[in-house]
């Protein structure tokens, strides 16, 4: 169960209930379910009707309402947690596995199955996606509401998305951004394409280590489907191991090199700054000079 707290401010002496709750960003749609649904409302752990005015000091408290649950199949699957608290978790998400259950692949193991195994529920919201071949962090959220909290800071200053990424050859210049819309491929059920009336899409980037194989710090700017893979490719340095944009060598690596590194967020509740990091896996670490630092 998830319970939500908000401390009365002085400023907020004497205002009713349901005013000071929509002032905290609580939907009107929330505290109607909360009401019918839920347990109700608490100031100091009584209980108060969202009419009766709230008083400077109080802690108002309320459980978020039991979700029903959706068709995702709960799966025993071990993985990494790199944070987690009541409201939200992130996870370490290694490579081969889908986030989500797909027509194009038949594999039955996902993300969202082992997390609903793991939270007990059947429904799974994902904050940031990231592709069956990549690996890293990607944020959680344990409630609907919380997730809509969350994807309100998506592609904003209070979510930070870094990526390492390991591409053929050198980009030149060294540093920069790629600006290039991207929309759907016609010819391809999964492809992506660069598309001057596609969907904007902007991708900073910085090279750590040059080489025949360069470490690069990514920065997307929006989130458009394949949008990192297909912007080096588009500038000649497709990522290694990148079946799809680039060339396909399993020797080399069996995937695309692509890791999510980093997640800094504004969390949705506390408000506190979240900053969660995963260290480079070893398939791309071999990749590069031992005494190289991918940080």
């Amino acid at each position: 169960m998830t319970v939500l707290r908000y401390t009365v401010p002085p400023e907020n002496e004497g205002c009713k209930l349901g005013l000071f709750l929509r002032m905290q960003g609580v939907t009107a749609g929330l505290i109607k379910s909360v009401k019918h649904d839920g347990s109700g409302f608490f100031a100091d752990d009584a209980p108060l009707h969202t009419n009766q005015p709230v008083h400077a000091g109080q802690c108002i408290s309320f459980a978020l309402p039991p979700e029903h649950d959706t068709s995702v199949t709960p799966q025993p699957v071990p993985f990494s947690i790199a944070y987690e608290d009541e409201f939200a978790a992130v996870l370490n998400k290694p490579a081969g596995i889908a986030i989500h259950p797909a027509a194009l692949t038949e594999e039955t193991v996902t993300v969202a199955g082992a997390v609903c195994h793991y939270l007990r529920t059947g429904s799974f919201h994902c904050v940031n996606r990231l592709d069956r071949g990549s690996t890293g962090v990607m944020a959680v959220a344990k409630t609907g509401y919380i997730h809509r909290l969350c994807m309100e800071s998506l592609h904003t200053d209070s979510f930070l998305r870094e990526y390492r990424g390991i591409c053929l050859g050198t980009p030149q210049p060294s540093s920069g951004a790629i600006d290039l819309p991207i929309s759907r491929d016609p010819g391809s059920l999964l492809r992506r394409t660069v598309d001057p009336m596609g969907l904007p899409a902007r991708t900073l980037y910085e090279t750590l280590l040059p080489g025949e194989l360069s470490l690069l710090r990514l920065l997307p700017q929006t989130g458009r489907t394949h949008q990192l893979r297909l912007h080096l490719s588009a500038v000649g340095h497709p990522l290694a191991g990148d079946w799809l944009y680039g060339i396909e060598d399993p020797a080399l690596i069996p995937r695309p090199a692509l890791h999510s590194y980093r997640l800094r967020l504004l969390h949705p509740v506390s408000r506190r700054w979240l900053d969660v990091t995963a260290p480079l896996p070893e398939d791309m670490r071999r990749l590069l000079p031992p005494d190289c630092d991918p940080a």
